[in-house]
């Protein structure tokens, strides 16, 4: 895996692999940091777009020495004041009330959220559905079963499927996410 500073020199050198790459590194990370300073969502996932796109067109006059990670939130960031500026009429929120650029443990959260939601996507519309219903929902087994017309033993099956597939997908934080979310959410 490259780091992102080689990915910004073969960016710069015209690399459109490269550029994809730090896209799908940094674009969920991104996203979630937008909609915690951005509540409306209409052109969240657009601001965080424009980032890779502006990194693209203006690669010969952009210097980054340090770390790409943090010009890109401070793209973002950017992003994000000239939207609510241009919406005023939409949105009543002061410039100055924009919180600072998150520091790394904000972004690896972040991080974490993204990978383990991006897992949840994978999972087969029934199971994920399951699983959102048990956890975010506090349902039980028997609530679920009701709610989708299906047996309890196909919930617990699909239950221990979901886990099974979260637990070779994500590393061990993100696992810990998630059940720390199971037990925020008294899994039944």
């Amino acid at each position: 895996m490259e780091d992102d500073l080689t990915l910004w020199k073969n960016i710069r050198e015209g690399d459109t692999q490269a550029l994809k790459v730090l896209h799908d590194r940094y674009y969920y990370q991104m996203y979630l940091y937008a909609t915690k300073l951005y509540q409306n969502q209409g052109g969240l996932e657009e601001a965080v777009s424009d980032c890779f796109i502006k990194l693209w067109t203006k690669r010969k006059d952009i210097l980054i020495e340090h770390s790409v990670k943090s010009y890109l939130f401070l793209m973002l960031r950017n992003g994000l004041i000239d939207l609510i500026r241009k919406r005023r009429d939409i949105i009543l929120l002061e410039v100055s009330s924009m919180p600072d650029l998150p520091d790394n443990e904000t972004i690896n959260e972040l991080d974490h959220y993204a990978r383990l939601y991006s897992a949840l996507e994978r999972l087969p519309e029934q199971r994920r559905r399951i699983l959102e219903l048990a956890v975010f929902e506090s349902c039980t087994y028997s609530q679920i079963a009701e709610k989708l017309g299906i047996s309890v033993n196909t919930v617990k099956t699909q239950m221990g499927r979901a886990y099974r597939f979260l637990k070779e997908e994500l590393d061990p934080k993100s696992i810990n996410l998630l059940f720390f979310l199971q037990s925020k959410f008294s899994m039944n």
